[in-house]
């Protein structure tokens, strides 16, 4: 985990003004403090996740909010903001106006952009002033800044600002507004935002730029937006983003040799997929199929998940864009071996699995390497469970669920698509493909992928490795080579 999340952890509680964790809220028997003493001194043995575990235990069961609470602080104590999330749910279940506050950022921290909307327009409702709404949305936007899914988050905060947006004065509160106006395709809304920013401050660059690319986008008032991309180009001459979206409106005009000139030069000072989808609709458009193949395979090494590079090859090469979708149900049966590497120790197992893919579910079930049945994993939108014989294990994130269970970071959430040679949706990844368009490696939620494949397109072999504060992990996947 980085610097700058752990920061953002240490900073929640300041957030949502909580106080000092107090004891129990009902009165509990003499097996139910010892339980609780018994986590505690678990805690300072390290053992955190046994002492996660006991408190939302007891919290569900006795439908108590602070032990609730003491779960959500020991998960963000040991910066596992999942877990921490799935407490603070339970928190919120039990005494929602206690927790309300907490829940949204850390619904914000863990990416549920969606159902951070009510929350947060909740909280906005209940402020008296536009001093208070703008500081509290201030404190929103570095979440923002560290959104996997950049399209869901200005979405949901166009979502939650609908109502205030009107009061607001802060110009950046604004613009981050019309972002996800567009995004949410109200380009009314988006446009009245960026106008006021203009009108209020003449030469603010990225409010020119937003507008300008608006129009050049959607092909329409192309004059207007030329006008405000080149004064936005003279304010800001070392913007490369500015240079794209001026050439994006000359491509739309049809003088595409200059476009090309110009997104050339942006992609080369600025190499960033977006800019890189421009430069190689402009080539394929100009006859230079090899060009813009060539572009895309350096935009998808840079981000492969990019919205508007993902639409324009689609668009224009549907076969470059895999889409596992079409080939559901899906099935894989397999073999692993996991290594951990740490300063102190080694260790690791080995055994056998099947993931199965079918519409929206993923079912996962791992033997060991006799074939005995170890545990079964169903993952789905809304969340995951495992079942270990009689225990069940629940959470709202599959690789969450899984850490907590056996204390390594491993992957889950995104094994059917990976399997499949793609990209999972919602985080950024890096893709780098073979002649025939396979992908040869994948870098994404920290993991770093290499495959074979067979002749017939089917997954052979998977490396995958990743550094973590356990050590360096390695899994290494051979699979059945299956019957068309």
């Amino acid at each position: 985990m980085t610097i700058k999340l752990k920061l953002l952890l240490s900073t929640i509680f300041a957030t949502a003004s909580l106080q000092a964790w107090s004891a129990p809220a009902k009165s509990l028997s003499a097996e139910q403090m010892f339980q609780i003493l018994a986590s505690e001194i678990s805690l300072q043995r390290g053992e955190a996740s046994t002492a996660y575990q006991t408190y939302m235990s007891m919290a569900r069961t006795l439908r108590d909010g602070p032990l609730a609470q003491r779960a959500m602080e020991i998960a963000i104590a040991g910066n596992s903001p999942e877990l921490a999330l799935d407490a603070a749910k339970l928190w919120d279940e039990i005494n929602p106006k206690d927790a309300k506050e907490i829940l949204t950022t850390l619904l914000m921290l863990n990416q549920r952009w969606a159902e951070s909307v009510k929350p947060a327009q909740l909280q906005l409702s209940q402020l008296k002033t536009i001093a208070a709404k703008e500081k509290l949305i201030n404190s929103w936007r570095p979440l923002l800044a560290r959104a996997q899914d950049e399209e869901a988050s200005l979405i949901a905060f166009f979502n939650i600002l609908q109502g205030s947006i009107p009061q607001i004065n802060d110009l950046d509160i604004l613009y981050t507004f019309s972002l996800g106006a567009e995004k949410a395709k109200n380009y009314d809304a988006m446009e009245k935002a960026l106008r006021r920013i203009i009108q209020k401050k003449p030469d603010e660059k990225n409010a020119l730029n937003a507008l300008g690319y608006s129009f050049a986008d959607r092909g329409i008032r192309l004059p207007e937006a030329v006008n405000l991309l080149k004064k936005a180009h003279q304010l800001a001459p070392d913007d490369m983003y500015i240079l794209d979206s001026l050439a994006w409106a000359n491509f739309r005009l049809g003088n595409i040799n200059l476009a090309i000139e110009q997104l050339n030069k942006a992609f080369e000072t600025k190499p960033e997929a977006e800019i890189g989808a421009h430069l190689g609709e402009a080539l394929w458009v100009n006859q230079d199929r090899k060009g813009a193949d060539a572009i895309w395979r350096k935009s998808e090494a840079l981000d492969a998940n990019n919205k508007t590079l993902k639409d324009t090859m689609t668009r224009l090469w549907p076969e470059r864009v895999p889409s596992s979708s079409k080939k559901s149900p899906q099935l894989w049966d397999g073999r692993f071996a996991v290594k951990v590497s740490g300063k102190d120790s080694k260790n690791g197992g080995s055994g056998a699995f099947t993931l199965s893919h079918e519409a929206q579910t993923d079912i996962l079930d791992i033997r060991n390497p006799m074939g005995g049945a170890l545990a079964k994993i169903t993952i789905n939108p809304s969340g995951a469970k495992l079942e270990d014989g009689d225990k069940i294990f629940e959470a709202h994130d599959a690789d969450a669920l899984l850490q907590s269970y056996t204390g390594l970071p491993l992957p889950a959430r995104g094994l059917s698509k990976w399997l499949s040679g793609e990209a999972r949706v919602g985080a950024p990844a890096s893709i780098e493909r073979d002649e025939r368009l396979r992908a040869q490696k994948i870098i994404q939620d920290g993991w770093t992928m290499t495959f074979q494949w067979t002749e017939k397109n089917q997954i052979k072999k998977l490396d995958l490795a990743r550094k973590t504060t356990a050590g360096q992990i390695e899994i290494k996947i051979i699979f059945e080579e299956l019957d068309d």
